[in-house]
């Protein structure tokens, strides 16, 4: 019974299996779940409690820059959804609408909220009326809808997630573009302390930043399976929803102007990259400053030695506390059982206690990301678990960043481009900045699109020329299969 247990409850799948593997761990190690809505799912306590650390760190950040929550309504008036055109039109496939309230048609369809600038900024326009009021600085954490049509891959691409919004409004170009950096900054060491996630930052090209944005600055990241996603961005729209909107101000001189304003988000998709990158057949691996749980205690119980295993059990948890540690005291599995439930479920560390260890004044300490065993007396214990998640945390982060780095390949023309792409790799190529160029890439048999483009370009761009027309390029830009 118990080795059917174990079969049902391992990962069966290869890494290398992505689709199905990705699916294994997200059930098995209880992350989440399908439900009856197609594209939606439950995100079950053990991946909730992540998005809530992810949460807790950003927004600390954000209050340091004056940043203050809010919430406005998850329904958008049809109306008010239509204002600025170009942002509706970059988002009208994926609008779910209400149209009846029981079986009453209403006057009016209500958008069920894409994003929130639509409703937000009516607010603003009433709100904002001299220099005074300004920067405002608002941040939202709800959900939102994107009916999306795509194949759905959970937490990665679903109708319903979880984000932030920030939408802030400045009486400057200069001050609105300085928020840029800071809020960048703030994804970038979330995404890299907590998550042990490297990315690549840059612009995004015309073709692919947010609808209705003067310029998009995007973190991507590379999967295990040859494809690339976005990550948190930053959006700096400029005077357009200010014009659209009507948010205006008088300026110190009197004379009025309309607003700048920027929207950024950081999203539960960011767990799905996480859970990606780092786990492996066995299982999930968590990097211990995202972790909850860092430690379990299995103690081995032996009938003659089991009250005298579990009271060290529970002293070691003590020493431990400040890692929130499990003792898992179940009688009716197997330690064996227990090590692979554990290891399938990511924590970071395992100690394994039994009556020869209490003898020996000693414990089996064992790491998850790489399954090394250490023997470690208990005078020596609470030092050594904080060395060890350091390193963890650390290697973790290493591995990605050498994963990232070894699947770029810097090219020079079409062909090149789809050589790495077939070998699921990012081509880092010139290109012209023509979208007729870029929708090549997108359309064609390469079926890929530019990711970024990275503030800092290499020496040779002046004498390099367009990998798609062969006319002088204007940047290198990252290239590569994407959800």
């Amino acid at each position: 019974m118990e080795k059917k247990l174990k079969e049902e409850k391992g990962i069966t799948a290869e890494k290398d299996e992505f689709s199905e593997w990705f699916s294994q761990i997200m059930l098995k190690a209880d992350l989440a779940d399908y439900t009856s809505v197609s594209g939606a799912i439950v995100f079950r306590p053990g991946s909730y409690v992540l998005w809530e650390k992810i949460k807790e760190e950003t927004d600390k950040r954000f209050k340091k820059l004056g940043i203050k929550n809010c919430y406005f309504p998850l329904f958008i008036p049809e109306k008010t959804l239509n204002k600025e055109k170009e942002h509706i039109a970059g988002f009208s496939p994926e609008v779910a609408w209400v149209t009846h309230a029981g079986n009453t048609k209403l006057n009016e369809r209500l958008a069920i909220r894409p994003t929130s600038e639509t409703i937000m900024y009516e607010s603003y326009s009433k709100w904002i009326r001299s220099w005074r009021d300004l920067p405002l600085k608002l941040n939202q954490w709800n959900n939102v809808v994107r009916w999306e049509f795509k194949h759905a891959v959970p937490f990665l691409r679903t109708r319903e997630f979880l984000w932030n919004e920030g939408h802030t409004v400045y009486a400057s170009k200069e001050e609105a573009e300085a928020e840029k950096d800071q809020i960048i900054g703030i994804y970038k060491e979330i995404c890299e302390e907590f998550l042990a996630l490297p990315s690549l930052i840059g612009r995004k090209s015309d073709k692919e930043k947010f609808a209705g944005a003067e310029y998009t600055i995007s973190m991507e990241f590379y999967m295990p399976n040859g494809k690339c996603i976005q990550g948190p961005d930053f959006h700096h729209d400029g005077q357009k929803f200010a014009k659209a909107y009507d948010i205006k101000f008088l300026n110190k001189d009197g004379k009025e102007e309309y607003a700048y304003q920027n929207t950024f988000a950081i999203t539960t998709r960011m767990l799905g990259v996480m859970f990606a990158i780092h786990s492996d057949s066995k299982g999930l691996i968590l990097p211990p400053k995202i972790a909850q749980n860092k430690v379990v205690i299995v103690p081995i119980i032996f009938e003659d030695s089991k009250t005298s295993v579990l009271k060290k059990a529970k002293e070691l948890a003590g020493i431990l506390k400040e890692f929130d540690p499990i003792v898992d005291e179940r009688e009716n599995y197997n330690a064996g059982f227990k090590f692979n439930e554990w290891e399938l479920k990511g924590i970071p560390l395992r100690i394994e206690i039994g009556p020869k260890d209490i003898k020996e004044d000693k414990v089996m300490l064992v790491r998850r990301d790489n399954g090394k065993k250490e023997s470690v007396k208990l005078k020596d214990l609470k030092q050594k678990v904080e060395e060890e998640l350091e390193d963890i945390q650390k290697c973790l982060f290493n591995k990605a960043e050498k994963l990232l780095k070894e699947n770029i390949i810097k090219v020079k023309n079409l062909k090149e481009i789809g050589e790495t792409i077939k070998n699921k790799k990012i081509a880092f190529a010139p290109l012209c900045g023509d979208e007729s160029c870029e929708g090549d890439l997108k359309t064609g048999t390469l079926g890929v699109k530019v990711l970024n483009v990275p503030e800092k370009q290499p020496s040779e761009l002046e004498k390099s020329k367009c990998s798609i027309c062969a006319k002088k390029a204007d940047y290198f830009a990252y290239i590569g299969k994407s959800y």
